[in-house]
């Protein structure tokens, strides 16, 4: 089922707000890889995959890989700081923080907290801070790696996550009905509108939204709200990730690498 997003004034739609366009990918190269799931690039240019529940780091010929099988299976990789990548195991309510040689150096069960919470959704945050997100409450929370302390942010929500992000500085979430919002590590919620159906959002930040519908992948700029449909890009895979104009997408043990110029 197609799923809608924001309600957009007539004003607004005469104005031109989205403005779709088609945009030919320059194919970059193609690299064959050993694994089952592809997390991306950090700001370094390391490569982070998973094979046989052990995470992967890898560059040229230098290799690293981090594995606790007490976790059972890793749920979610965070490379925002390549200094502290955050490892989320759901199964066992627990995250580890890993320097950049991909030694644990901190380990957090979150049923073992003063506040015991079942956490979710997770990702790194601003002043070593972890945004979390209780199952529970329904609550979001900033976490203190450095002093354990947690601090509300924003309000319990009302309708369940189907897809999340996060940086250092806010936390968006898309619902179960189809609203879009953003908190903002003060805890200032806003609800944003954009112009588009898709079928899935395949990558999202700060600048711009990776999304497909009927087997085309668009990229929607968030500053110029133009709407570009890629060409020439793989039409089925496991997965995506977008970093300085460079899309890679992973499917079938290969990971595919395009360049994208946006204006």
């Amino acid at each position: 089922m197609k799923t809608s997003i924001g309600f957009i004034l007539f004003f607004i739609s005469t104005l031109g707000f989205s403005q779709s366009t088609f945009r030919q990918a320059e194919f970059i190269d193609r690299k064959a890889v050993s694994a089952d799931a592809f997390v991306g690039f950090d700001k370094f240019d390391y490569s982070y995959c998973i094979k046989d529940n052990v995470l992967l780091k890898s560059k040229n010929s230098a290799s690293m890989e981090y594995k606790n099988v007490t976790l059972g299976k890793i749920t979610k990789v965070d490379l925002l700081n390549p200094l502290k990548v955050v490892v989320f195991y759901e199964r066992f309510n627990t995250a580890v923080t890993l320097d950049n040689q991909l030694n644990e150096t901190l380990k957090i069960n979150f049923s073992e907290l003063k506040q015991p919470l079942v956490v979710t959704k997770i990702g790194m945050a601003a002043q070593n801070q972890l945004w979390i997100f209780d199952e529970i409450t329904s609550q979001l929370y900033l976490y203190d790696t450095g002093n354990g302390q947690l601090k509300t942010v924003g309000t319990p929500l009302s309708e369940t996550i189907n897809y999340y992000t996060s940086d250092f500085n806010s936390f968006e979430w898309l619902d179960a009905k189809n609203n879009w919002y953003r908190c903002s590590i003060y805890g200032a919620v806003q609800q944003l509108d954009y112009p588009f159906t898709f079928e899935k959002i395949l990558f999202s930040n700060t600048e711009i939204i990776i999304y497909s519908e009927k087997e085309t992948i668009f990229i929607f700029d968030r500053k110029s709200t133009v709407i570009n449909a890629l060409e020439n890009v793989e039409k089925t895979f496991t997965s995506l990730t977008f970093k300085n104009q460079i899309l890679s997408i992973f499917t079938n043990q290969i990971i595919s690498n395009y360049k994208i110029t946006l204006p």
